[in-house]
């Protein structure tokens, strides 16, 4: 059995159904990044194994091995930090170079974003992921959907958004369909070379709506979405999408995203003693209602 080596330091936030963990480690020459994929086994989930599902298992290894990060641009990998892939029975390793974090600008990574949805979508290779928003609600729908909002003063809304996911999806199909990051979290795009931003995980890479990455990104960013916006349009190519196109890719992932993440937050403690209401600034819970308050706006637009 795959065992971490000794003196390895694991670090926190690793995350995704096939992630077995995150280590740093280093040798003489250079700090080093250790991660772990487990391989699918039969009572696993069979997303795992469909290479165009945002959770398919082996989707980073591959970007890895096959360079194709390395040349993207705006947001890519280090063109020299991948080291090894090593593959086994049980799953993959991955050993990269370490990012140190840029501490770069909302504006910047929204720039950066910007121009890797302008580069052109691989056609071959590495198999993309494709339809994430559509399939992480579908994954919200099979546990019933929002239940415990619907427990909250927010219910009547997040009911109305619930009842008409479908017609927004199928809005956001229609808009023009970019390479995307996937996963454009603060904690993935840590690093800075020149103009361009430096991602440590690819796991989700592949097409989606023009401004659902900007969307995604905007949950955390420092940043309110309209500048974020004008950064992001500013790397867009000018002939590849209006700014209403990208605002309400952006929108739209960035309400079903954040009203998800609430529910999901809420359903953890629900459990326990007291009322609902009396474990809105739970640690665990309080970041997530922060981030669906500053939708505010976003969620107006989306009623009507």
């Amino acid at each position: 059995m795959w065992q971490p080596e000794p003196g390895w330091h694991p670090l926190p936030g690793a995350a995704g159904p096939s992630t077995v963990g995150v280590w740093r480690t280093a040798t003489p020459e250079r700090a080093l990044v250790v991660k772990r994929l487990a391989a699918p086994g039969p009572l696993d989930l069979p997303e795992l194994a469909d290479p165009h599902h945002f959770a398919y298992w082996r989707r980073e290894a591959d970007v890895v091995a096959g360079g194709l990060a390395a040349g993207l641009p705006g947001v890519r990998s280090r063109a020299d930090g991948h080291l090894a892939v090593e593959e086994d029975d049980e799953g993959i390793t991955l050993t990269q170079e370490w990012v140190e974090d840029a501490c770069t600008s909302g504006l910047f990574v929204a720039h950066a974003l910007g121009r890797l949805a302008g580069a052109p979508v691989p056609r071959a290779g590495v198999p993309l992921a494709r339809d994430q928003l559509r399939d992480r609600l579908g994954r919200v729908a099979a546990r019933g959907g929002w239940t415990t909002l619907a427990r909250t003063t927010v219910s009547d809304v997040a009911d109305h958004l619930w009842s008409r996911r479908s017609t927004w999806l199928d809005r956001v199909d229609a808009l023009p369909q970019v390479l995307q990051h996937g996963d454009p979290t603060p904690a993935n795009l840590r690093g800075r070379d020149g103009d361009d931003v430096l991602a440590v995980d690819w796991g989700s890479l592949g097409t989606g709506p023009v401004g659902s990455d900007l969307g995604y990104y905007s949950l955390a960013a420092r940043e309110d979405l309209p500048p974020l916006l004008d950064a992001f349009l500013l790397g867009l190519p000018t002939d590849l999408a209006t700014a209403d196109e990208v605002l309400l890719g952006a929108r739209v992932t960035a309400v079903y995203t954040a009203l998800t993440r609430a529910d999901w937050a809420l359903a953890r403690v629900a459990t326990g003693e007291g009322a609902l209401a009396g474990k809105f600034r739970h640690p665990s819970v309080a970041p997530y209602l922060r981030s669906l308050q500053r939708q505010s706006e976003a969620v107006d637009a989306l009623i009507g």
